[in-house]
């Protein structure tokens, strides 16, 4: 209950924060933005239509036609991430902040922008719109997740040229830009962790030298040489991004003809990192 209350809590200050980054930095120097907010951004400049209202209509619409490709817990973060959104868009329509730097403006709004939608997301909730056409992408056509939210994203964008014109879409892009870092950096946090495969002839030393100076834990598969057809043991580790420097001295020192690969990792539970219950 204390979690679920917390998550709560960090949704509705995302929700506030994104919405003054539409209604500080977005709409005075007529940018744009991308998604569902990005339409309602073009209706505000078409129509003089409330962002709040038409964001609630349209993020309430796409909802109950994608809701089935979200768990139930998403859905309910969802359902209010919506309603704050939309209200806080409401209620800060006629917040101002004295600057007229466009340039100054754009990095600020990337920047509220991505630690509102950050917040939401590192707590397991979505802002609806283009994410669940994402979902549907990936369901139905097999795209991946990111590359259909940044199509749709880039579609309004662009669309928003004839109302906003090329400097302020350039202006825009970069914007978005600076939110996707920042959405990121808020997501995954300062400490990254990198999952690591090792192939090397000597395996064992490797092994034992990572888990004495380096204190982790070293899962062994097996593996074998499709043109030798010979066994080998794989070995897989993951470690933090301050940490891969130390383990490419160890392997180096041991092995220098070692074959090691590095992949980014989003999250990691379990013994030695974060608690899967949390």
């Amino acid at each position: 209950m204390k979690k679920r209350s917390l998550d709560i809590i960090t949704i509705i200050v995302g929700s506030l924060i994104f919405a003054l980054a539409v209604n500080l930095f977005v709409i005075p120097n007529h940018l744009g933005e991308g998604g569902v907010t990005g339409v309602t951004i073009i209706a505000y400049y078409l129509f003089g239509w409330s962002p709040g209202l038409v964001s609630l209509i349209l993020n309430s619409i796409l909802l109950i036609i994608g809701y089935k490709f979200l768990d139930k817990n998403t859905t309910v973060y969802t359902i209010i991430a919506v309603a704050f959104n939309s209200l806080f868009l409401y209620l800060t329509e006629s917040w101002h902040i004295a600057s007229d730097e466009i340039m100054i403006n754009a990095i600020f709004g990337g920047v509220f922008a991505g630690v509102g939608i950050g917040l939401i997301i590192r707590v397991g909730g979505t802002t609806a719109g283009s994410t669940i056409l994402a979902r549907i992408m990936n369901k139905y056509l097999d795209w991946n997740v990111s590359y259909a939210l940044l199509f749709f994203d880039l579609i309004v964008a662009f669309s928003s040229y004839f109302i906003i014109g090329a400097q302020s879409l350039m202006f825009t892009i970069a914007m978005l830009y600076i939110g996707t870092k920042v959405m990121d950096f808020i997501i995954e946090g300062l400490n990254a962790k990198k999952a690591v495969t090792i192939i090397s002839n000597e395996q064992n030393k490797i092994a034992e030298e990572v888990s004495a100076v380096m204190d982790r834990g070293v899962t062994v598969l097996h593996g074998y040489g499709h043109y030798t057809k010979l066994p080998k043991e794989i070995l897989y580790i993951v470690i933090s991004k301050q940490e891969v420097s130390t383990l490419k001295k160890i392997v180096r020192t041991i092995d220098k003809d070692a074959f090691l690969t590095i992949h980014d990792v989003r999250d990691v539970f379990g013994e030695g990192f974060v608690d899967i219950t949390k």
